[in-house]
């Protein structure tokens, strides 16, 4: 095979339409934009507009609020971090840190610390040192014989 041989599988790639080529293509003379109004028009922003009369998102009025330093947790669960160990991706005999978490590819980054929830079952004794836990997740780690321990918030750089 060769480089000029190489091509895309059947159906892969669309021929892009060319508008305003003659009446021969179907979208000549007006490109298929219709006749006159503003959407004829190049420059058109439309958006929320609504022809002069005040818009719906402007009616209605602003709800909530969002604090902008919020503490934000990656999330991981008990059925999941019990998977990993079946994988052999996580090894039980030394502590479960949020770095190992990272690592064996559980969650992407750990953002604010990594929060353990009690979604699916944990069988194996584990030792795991988060930054949270839910009482449920806690619960189920002493229950299979392992502990929790819960780190404190390091301060965030600025």
């Amino acid at each position: 095979m060769k480089l000029n041989e190489l091509s895309d599988n059947e159906g892969a790639v669309r021929k892009k339409k060319r508008v305003a080529r003659g009446p021969g293509s179907g979208k000549g003379k007006t490109a298929g934009r219709g006749i006159k109004g503003q959407k004829s028009r190049s420059g058109v922003a439309i958006g929320g507009y609504e022809g002069g009369q005040m818009p719906l998102y402007r009616r209605l009025p602003k709800r909530g609020f969002t604090k902008p330093n919020r503490k934000e947790y990656a999330v991981v669960n008990l059925g999941l971090i019990e998977k990993f160990i079946g994988l052999g991706k996580l090894d039980i005999k030394a502590d479960i840190t949020e770095d190992v978490l990272v690592a064996a590819g559980l969650t992407s980054h750990k953002r604010d610390g990594i929060r353990v929830l009690a979604k699916g079952e944990i069988t194996a004794k584990i030792s795991l040192v988060v930054t949270g836990a839910s009482g449920a997740a806690v619960e189920a780690v002493e229950k299979a014989g392992g502990k929790v321990t819960l780190t404190a918030l390091p301060p965030k750089a600025a």
